[in-house]
């Protein structure tokens, strides 16, 4: 299945029915009177996130969703048929996006999630609502109010625990292979991963899901390489995971790289909590190891791990970190959704 995160629909609403005219015509009935139906209510069209999907992919084929139609009202006060819904089931993690492609619509972040982005239109009164002791026989009604027709973005941003950073080549997809069962493409050129990997991580019976996404290299807020798009999908991860290739001759400098370039792509990745790890190291000697992860601690400004994707070196202590982190801010959601319920106004 190939991976699609962002995707431009079109929808439409069901209009509603129209009100019938109509009056009541048996035999031996002395006095008839209006008995003209309402119209059927128009058809809502509903976003829902639903399990089991990771790609927009469904939406390059099918643009656009129309809601089906209320039907007109009919004599002997029978009422339209209201117009079937149109669901459009997109992954956990999508935002709804209008058409000027900055306001955001909607955020859906759990299975079953749904909002009504275009409601359709109410039936119209048949003309037994205006019978009144004045006004006997009415011969008016109200047509189906009209449906609604809008464009909208939908954009999806995995829902992982950890995103994993770093230059080409840095040994984001053999860490991802080595510690789950995800296989992302391994190979030794650059840009072997071209679209996001989600794979389930466990350390000390805990799991945790980490997001794998292709490198950033010097410029990719500007489009080079593959841009910092990509990023989009690590903005709701809990700790950042920043893999250095320790046999690339400039460690340090690639570290300022990629800062740079979270720092161009804005919002608060950039804040997030990091955590630093020279990989590689099943290429370097003791002396080469402690001079390199010297050098990268007075860049990064914090403590730097050692590890090897490839012999498995130091993994175990990379992921209690990550989980360590993970740990903490979960904990500060807890806090912060438990001081909202007591600031909340008392409710009966």
């Amino acid at each position: 299945m190939k991976f699609l995160d962002l995707a431009k629909v079109y929808i439409r609403s069901g209009a509603g029915g129209g009100g019938c005219i109509s009056f009541r015509r048996e035999k031996f009935i002395e006095y008839g009177g209006p008995d003209g139906g309402d119209g059927g209510n128009g058809g809502d069209v509903i976003v829902e996130a639903v399990d089991g999907l990771n790609t927009l992919i469904d939406f390059r084929y099918q643009q656009h969703f129309f809601a089906g139609n209320g039907q007109h009202g009919m004599g002997s006060q029978r009422t339209g048929k209201d117009g079937d819904d149109k669901v459009l089931r997109v992954p956990v993690g999508t935002e709804i996006i209008d058409e000027d492609e900055e306001t955001v619509i909607a955020d859906l972040t759990e299975v079953g999630q749904r909002i009504i982005i275009a409601k359709g239109g109410n039936g119209g009164w048949g003309n037994l609502h205006f019978k009144s002791a004045t006004n006997q026989a009415p011969r008016r009604s109200n047509p189906g109010q009209e449906s609604i027709e809008r464009t909208i973005w939908l954009r999806l941003k995995l829902i992982a625990d950890v995103g994993l950073l770093g230059m080409p080549n840095a040994g984001k997809s053999t860490f991802l292979s080595a510690t789950s069962n995800a296989r992302p493409k391994v190979a030794d050129y650059p840009f072997t991963t071209l679209i996001p990997n989600l794979g389930v991580v466990g350390i000390d019976e805990v799991e945790f899901v980490v997001a794998d996404i292709p490198g950033l290299i010097a410029g990719a807020s500007e489009g080079r390489g593959l841009g910092d798009t990509f990023l989009s999908h690590v903005e709701r991860c809990a700790v950042l995971l920043h893999l250095i290739d320790g046999t690339s001759g400039d460690p340090a400098g690639d570290l300022t790289t990629i800062i740079g370039e979270l720092e161009a792509y804005g919002g608060e990745l950039a804040e997030k909590p990091r955590i630093t790890v020279l990989n590689k190291i099943d290429a370097l000697d003791d002396e080469e190891r402690a001079f390199l992860k010297e050098e990268i601690e007075a860049v990064a400004a914090g403590p730097v791990l050692l590890m090897s994707g490839v012999s498995r070196e130091g993994i175990p202590e990379v992921l209690r970190a990550l989980r360590s982190e993970i740990d903490d801010n979960r904990l500060r959601h807890r806090k912060a959704a438990e001081e909202a319920e007591e600031d909340a106004p008392w409710q009966p």
